[in-house]
């Protein structure tokens, strides 16, 4: 199965949480089913992305990394790359990547989707599809500085300034997933 197949096949399947993300979950597989090139950076207008939050073992903290353009503390994660076979596997190397954590576990599916613009190819959005992942028990992040400009753990309900209503909105979902999945264990 390809990265593309495998991306169709997870947001057809997604049961959405709400009106807005159902609407965001039909846009996405729309766009799939309009670009075959819909995974990648270079599709214009936009392309599919997987970012997350990464949630320390107990559920109260989130590593996030201070973006290097943009100047603000954001989620891990980008764009999909030709070595990523499915969503998981982009969201986990690109979470790995930029918070230096390895052992990362991911939670099942996404947790939600956001569309946002960017400058990518002279102006597009990102068709973000975004997981919750729990750290090791006492894992460090360690920062990339070609990943970023700064990197650190921050209590999820006190996060850093600058940042944005997307790291915010996945960061809560997040660990309302975290603290779930933990609760069942």
């Amino acid at each position: 199965m390809s990265l593309h197949a495998d991306a169709r096949a997870v947001l057809s399947a997604w049961a959405a949480p709400d009106a807005r993300q159902e609407e965001l979950r039909r846009a996405y597989v729309a766009h799939l089913d309009a670009h075959e090139d819909g995974m990648w950076r270079g599709c214009l207008p936009g392309h599919i992305t997987a970012s997350s939050a990464v949630v320390s073992a107990e559920g109260d903290r989130v590593v996030l990394t201070l973006h290097r353009v943009h100047r603000m503390w954001l989620q891990t994660g980008g764009h999909c790359e030709p070595q990523d076979a499915t969503l998981a596997e982009a969201v986990l190397r690109e979470a790995t990547e930029e918070s230096g954590i390895p052992g990362l576990e991911l939670l099942p599916g996404p947790i939600r989707l956001d569309r946002h613009a960017v400058p990518c190819g002279g102006g597009s959005f990102h068709l973000d599809v975004q997981y919750a992942l729990l750290a090791p028990a006492g894992a460090e992040p360690v920062m990339d500085p070609d990943e970023s400009a700064d990197l650190g753990w921050f209590p999820v309900d006190a996060l850093p300034e600058p940042t944005d209503e997307v790291t915010r909105s996945l960061v809560s979902a997040a660990a309302a997933a975290v603290a779930a999945h933990l609760a069942a264990r």
